[in-house]
């Protein structure tokens, strides 16, 4: 078992302490939830989670020392053949713990233990990365396609530039030797510098 925390103890002895932690996990695996202070929660985690490795093993030895801890054969049963089954694939974290606030009436903070029974496999690990990867990517092409938006009401813009410079070329085709004579003195004008 895990050592004990330094200072008092949960119900005042040592004994008491073994029966609250017992009665806690018969009620957890009974009821798959259960709602109690965030101190014994925290207590009752280990408890709970050496337990359940004691019902993966699944041999009678193992039911023995479970039935020293939790006496009644039903819990014991439920817990090895139910809840055992239910996280064959996981290598530990059977519980969870939720703080929820505190108790109305002492204003003690309480929180929600539960078994963790989802099944875990590799392969919907590797699914829910790549999904929160294409949100993270999605998310930041949708600023570039914000900024594509603009680019394309810019080209619509010049080609009515485009439609307009026929009319232009007509007019500058009347004066093209104008041009001819820009050209000219453009070089004229850097060779003097």
């Amino acid at each position: 078992m895990p050592t004990p925390t330094k200072g008092p103890r949960l119900g005042g002895g040592p004994a008491h302490e073994r029966l609250m932690l017992a009665n806690l996990a018969a009620s957890l695996f009974e009821h798959k939830r259960i709602t109690t202070t965030v101190t014994k929660a925290k207590r009752l985690k280990p408890y709970a989670e050496r337990l359940v490795t004691f019902a993966k093993r699944g041999d009678l030895s193992s039911r023995r020392r479970v039935l020293g801890l939790i006496s009644d054969k039903g819990i014991v049963h439920e817990l090895f053949t139910d809840i055992a089954g239910a996280v064959a694939n996981r290598d530990g974290g059977y519980t969870r713990i939720t703080k929820i606030g505190n108790r109305k009436g002492d204003n003690a903070p309480m929180a929600v233990i539960e078994l963790v029974l989802e099944p875990v496999s590799p392969k919907q690990a590797v699914v829910a990365e790549a999904t929160a990867a294409a949100k993270k990517d999605a998310e930041k092409a949708a600023p570039a396609a914000e900024e594509a938006a603009p680019v394309a009401d810019e080209e619509v813009v010049e080609t009515e530039a485009v439609a307009e410079a026929p009319e232009a070329e007509a007019v500058e085709a009347d004066a093209p030797e104008a041009e001819a004579a820009e050209t000219e003195e453009a070089p004229a004008a850097e060779e003097k510098k």
